[in-house]
């Protein structure tokens, strides 16, 4: 399992994933660079993403759905207001989020080197403690589901 460490701070609006991998910061970098290798893991399994544009640069946008088991589609979207190649990457919640006031706010990717391969760590922040209450159960779950995913594609 990849993910080393959960951590939610309600004190500062925020939910931190660390997730370990035994391959190169740059390799870890290219499977967010990429959209075909993103929608590989972005979704748990039980929702997978669909990525229909994916401007990885600062300015730019993704848009995505995850699909529900009944062909429900939940359409999602980035902008991207840093990216800092193979470092890292910070995003807002898109509009198509914006008429759930419960979708996280904004989102840190760092990707650094480890001596035995590499590290993302991913901090989501809300709006409000509510917000998190109400989200991060599934958010968590989710990552859980979708972080080995990660790893089988970087196997590869």
């Amino acid at each position: 399992m990849p993910i080393t460490s959960v951590t939610k701070e309600p004190e500062k609006l925020s939910l931190a994933v660390v997730a370990d991998f035994p391959v190169s910061q740059e390799r870890l970098w290219k499977a967010w660079e990429d959209p075909r290798q993103l929608e590989r893991f972005w979704g748990p399994p039980f929702a997978p993403a669909t990525f229909t544009h994916h401007d990885f640069r600062t300015g730019g946008r993704a848009e995505y759905f995850l699909s529900g088991p009944n062909g429900e589609k939940w359409p999602n979207s980035w902008k991207f207001t840093a990216v800092n190649p193979i470092d890292s990457f910070e995003a807002e919640d898109g509009e198509d989020n914006a008429v759930d006031e419960n979708m996280p706010s904004s989102m840190t990717f760092i990707f650094e080197t480890t001596p035995t391969g590499s590290r993302l760590t991913h901090v989501t922040r809300f709006s409000s403690v509510e917000a998190m209450e109400k989200t991060i159960p599934g958010m968590e779950e989710g990552f859980r589901a979708a972080m080995p995913q990660l790893d089988a594609l970087l196997e590869t």
